[in-house]
């Protein structure tokens, strides 16, 4: 990519706007929501808890899958993520709350999910992200900024195997990913590149998205990336997920399919329901 187009694309990437129509334009929930970016440099000074004990909250009271609630939240300070970790919290955040799915009370509860590990393990992620997100949209309210990882100083699904060694996971507990937390220093990042809503919507037969506006997309995320890491490359971001990814599957494929421990779980929990 040649300087000019590198230029070109940061523009673009510049002139990118949410779509509110006037009507809303005040609505101080619809810019929370629609202004909300990922943020990776933060102040010096610690989030308050009571603010914390209200992101927890929005995460708590997220909407799940007949409100089974499959989902785990480990939350640490600078000092008790060093202690457990051995490292500092990924880009000087000041808050971190690790997102787990959790099957074990739905397991202890019920036999939901008999022979079925690849739903529960769907239902499991799919509530814990919706707690997640509710997480980032709280601590957006109150000011704080948060991103979402899942790979960056381990941090969550590609580091399966560690954080159930380290975090001593029974069986039915996936690490998904880590949302760290702080008030935001500098500038507000740029919305990242998004495909226009006609590209990623359909009415009817599923319409897939036409190959040039992939193309297209990929361009400004390769000149984003790069404005963001002038000493690396998406590419390259991408060849390291290439790398990893087969690890990163056998690990989370152990954690899904352990049918032994399975058994075990949902004998005991028919033994308490017969027994009540």
């Amino acid at each position: 990519m040649g300087i000019l187009s590198f230029i070109s694309k940061l523009r673009q990437i510049g002139k990118q706007r949410p779509n509110i129509p006037r009507t809303f334009e005040e609505n101080r929930l619809v810019r929370t929501i629609l202004h909300r970016r990922s943020i990776r440099k933060f102040q010096e000074h610690d989030v308050k808890d009571e603010e914390m004990a209200l992101v927890l909250e929005a995460g708590r009271l997220a909407p799940s899958t007949v409100n089974m609630q499959t989902w785990s939240f480990g939350a640490f300070t600078e000092k008790t993520w060093k202690e457990t970790f051995g490292r500092s919290i990924p880009y000087g955040a000041k808050r971190a709350v690790m997102v787990l799915g959790d099957a074990t009370r739905v397991r202890q509860a019920t036999d939901m999910f008999p022979n079925t590990p690849l739903v529960e393990y769907t239902v499991s992620a799919v509530n814990a992200s919706l707690a997640a997100m509710n997480m980032t949209l709280m601590a957006e309210a109150l000011g704080i900024g948060s991103v979402m990882l899942s790979d960056t100083g381990k941090t969550g699904f590609f580091s399966a195997a560690y954080f159930k060694e380290t975090l001593k996971l029974p069986p039915g507990v996936y690490p998904l990913m880590t949302v760290v937390f702080g008030y935001p220093r500098g500038r507000r990042p740029a919305m990242p590149p998004k495909f226009n809503l006609e590209d990623v919507t359909f009415t009817g037969t599923y319409k897939q998205t036409e190959g040039q506006k992939i193309m297209e997309w990929f361009s400004l995320m390769e000149a984003g990336y790069r404005a963001s890491n002038p000493f690396s490359s998406f590419k390259a971001k991408l060849g390291y997920y290439r790398d990893h990814l087969s690890r990163a599957e056998r690990e989370l494929e152990g954690m899904i399919l352990e049918t032994e421990e399975r058994g075990e779980v949902r004998g005991h929990a028919r033994t308490l329901v017969s027994k009540g």
